[in-house]
């Protein structure tokens, strides 16, 4: 009887990723052809955008923010030092777009291990609106992002709004390695936990939130002690009782060339922080991986022929799945120009999640931090 089974051991390993994968090609097609692309509620909005330092292409990225479709908008750069390098260029927006409501807050007060919160709570009392719109500084929008945006506070249920991003200009095989992540890897696994589970928190990239729901949980200050402050103030406003809702609509991440060493590095810090944040959930992930599969399938059929059958068919529909969410989802164009990379990838993303379980310790922003349980943060001072 045992005897018998091992033939089919190859298969049972692959089962799991190649099962995920084809699940996730279901949810991705009814999330992208349910969206709704209408709408006519555009109320006035708040963008904070927390800024250290200058990114690929900042002028540009800031700017794209200026030249909204938009009724009634306000824009705040919050910075901590008046001579961060991202001040003359926003000085600079302010010049060159008069008609915006433009402004720039230099306030240097901490509150909390995480930098960029306090950036927020500084900012926070220019606000005007009743939406608030919290966005990274490396994002490029085009001119209709704040109506696709908006529209879904018309329910009063809705507490905050998060967008999908994508990058579809990337610099060299580094960068490619990290943008296929959000292809591939990321924006799968969202769609899936919102066909299972429905939205429990939200993506950084951009947040758009309303001030009820951000007041009802404490406001920014609930958030400095946590690095993935994105996750955390999703989870809080969905347990105050406040309706999540993911825009199909993508922001885009604008990406400079890069080391790998610099991108893996970045991606332990995500893997480690959604651990300590999501751990069972996060846990779980690991048996949908596919070079784990890949491996334990050959191993079990001794590098036989029942093994290399299970392992093509996991690649056919790994590399299928893939060059669809590129194409006809997500629409960045990474695949199939990269498609070559997508077995390294996978190998890479595998190597962080094991790593993540290896330590508490990650990076950010030249500073060193301890991640403890639950995703609060500790700082240990400058990394070397």
């Amino acid at each position: 009887m045992i005897d018998s089974l091992l033939p089919l051991l190859p298969f049972i390993f692959i089962a799991p990723p190649l099962f995920y994968g084809l699940a996730s090609l279901y949810c991705g097609r009814r999330f992208f052809l349910a969206a709704d692309s209408g709408g006519t509620f555009h109320p006035p909005v708040s963008i904070i955008k927390p800024v250290k330092g200058e990114d690929c292409e900042s002028y540009d990225n800031f700017a794209s923010f200026c030249r909204q479709d938009y009724p009634v908008y306000q824009i705040i750069f919050a910075v901590a030092a008046a001579d961060d390098p991202a001040v003359p260029v926003i000085r600079r927006l302010m010049n060159e777009f008069p008609a915006v409501d433009l402004e720039l807050v230099v306030d240097g007060r901490i509150y909390g291990p995480n930098y960029k919160v306090s950036n927020l709570i500084n900012a926070y009392p220019k606000a005007k609106h009743d939406i608030i719109i919290i966005c990274d500084s490396d994002i490029r929008v085009r001119s209709h992002y704040l109506r696709e945006i908006t529209k879904h506070f018309m329910d009063e249920k809705v507490g905050l709004v998060s967008s999908l991003y994508r990058s579809p200009r990337v610099q060299n095989a580094a960068t490619a390695i990290e943008a296929m992540g959000f292809t591939a890897e990321m924006i799968s696994n969202v769609v899936v936990a919102l066909h299972l589970e429905g939205l429990t928190f939200a993506l950084g990239a951009s947040m758009a939130v309303r001030r009820r729901a951000l007041e009802k949980i404490g406001g920014f200050r609930a958030l400095v002690d946590y690095l993935a402050d994105d996750y955390h103030l999703g989870n809080m406003i969905h347990r105050a009782g406040f309706k999540l809702v993911l825009s199909a609509y993508f922001v885009e991440s604008i990406m400079q060339r890069e080391s790998l060493c610099s991108v893996l590095s970045r991606q332990l810090r995500w893997a480690r922080t959604i651990r300590a944040s999501r751990s069972a959930g996060y846990f779980a992930s690991g048996i949908t991986q596919p070079a784990p599969a890949v491996m334990l399938a050959l191993v079990a059929s001794g590098f036989s022929a029942p093994g290399w059958y299970a392992v093509l068919i996991l690649v056919i529909v790994r590399l299928f799945c893939a060059t669809i969410f590129s194409r006809a989802y997500v629409k960045d164009n990474i695949f199939p120009r990269f498609l070559w990379l997508l077995p390294l990838r996978d190998l890479l993303a595998s190597t962080i999640w094991m790593l993540s379980f290896l330590g508490d310790r990650v990076v950010w922003r030249s500073r060193a931090f301890v991640v403890m349980p639950g995703g609060k943060i500790r700082d240990i001072g400058a990394a070397y």
